[in-house]
């Protein structure tokens, strides 16, 4: 205690407070273990970058407005055994990110779509990307918005800045005017500059037909599928299964 009260206004000018998280500790251990003054400063120092990187990352994540229990370790791959695995494994190492590559995720209801991309995105947190998970249509509704304000271009800027973009549910709602050409200011600013991931339940020979504008929609789609890595998932519904699941033991509850 006496070495905390000795040590603590110097750390907090220094913002290093965390060091006191396990200082006793450390210490006791440099006593037991006869530590140099050399190894017990490391260990200190080891400790407080973890903690930094821990801080960050729950920061990141917390940015990315993911769900916490999205992640790769509670993906269900024996659901759908047709789901190529090594593929999404593959994507787990962010090289697309890296290199500024975009990824299509493509197939029906239910199938795991979503979970997928914010699993991806927990992934990307966890080796120091920013990334930001947004639902297609909110986001255009919140970019249209910006017209009452004049603040458009910031809110443009707002899904340009992020290393990876996710969006979700493309063309789950119709899109209309001035939602394709944002789609495509969007996509057009983000080219080769940073990567885009987007889910949808429609078959990408749909996706010309949501712009409404066949030279808008060439452009925005060519930039897009670039060097896009292609996700296809086929299967039964998660969310079906589930509701039988649920239907079942409702029948044996009422039988019983």
């Amino acid at each position: 205690m006496e070495l905390k009260h000795q040590l603590q206004p110097y750390l907090k000018q220094l913002r290093l407070s965390g060091v006191l998280e396990t200082l006793e500790a450390r210490h006791r251990q440099a006593i037991d273990g006869q530590w140099t003054h050399i190894e017990f400063l490391a260990r200190l120092l080891e400790d407080e970058v973890e903690r930094r990187a821990q801080k960050q990352l729950a920061l990141r994540l917390r940015r990315s407005a993911v769900h916490m229990s999205k992640t790769l370790e509670d993906f269900d791959f024996n659901f759908n055994p047709n789901l190529n695995r090594q593929q999404i494994l593959s994507l787990a190492s962010c090289d697309y990110i890296r290199q500024q590559r975009n990824v299509l995720i493509c197939g029906p209801t239910g199938v795991g779509k979503s979970h997928l991309a914010q699993a991806l995105v927990h992934e990307a947190c966890r080796q120091g990307y920013s990334a930001l998970f947004v639902n297609t249509h909110e986001m255009l509704r919140h970019i249209h918005g910006g017209r009452a304000d004049d603040s458009v271009d910031r809110r443009l800027k707002q899904y340009c800045r992020p290393d990876l973009l996710v969006l979700d549910d493309f063309g789950l709602k119709p899109l209309t005017p001035p939602m394709p050409e944002d789609l495509y200011d969007i996509i057009n600013e983000r080219y080769e500059q940073g990567s885009i991931m987007l889910t949808s339940n429609r078959s990408p020979s749909e996706w010309p037909g949501l712009f409404g504008n066949p030279l808008l929609a060439a452009a925005g789609l060519d930039r897009l599928a670039h060097h896009a890595e292609i996700v296809v998932i086929q299967g039964d519904s998660f969310r079906a299964h589930g509701r039988q699941k649920l239907e079942e033991e409702v029948k044996i509850e009422i039988v019983n």
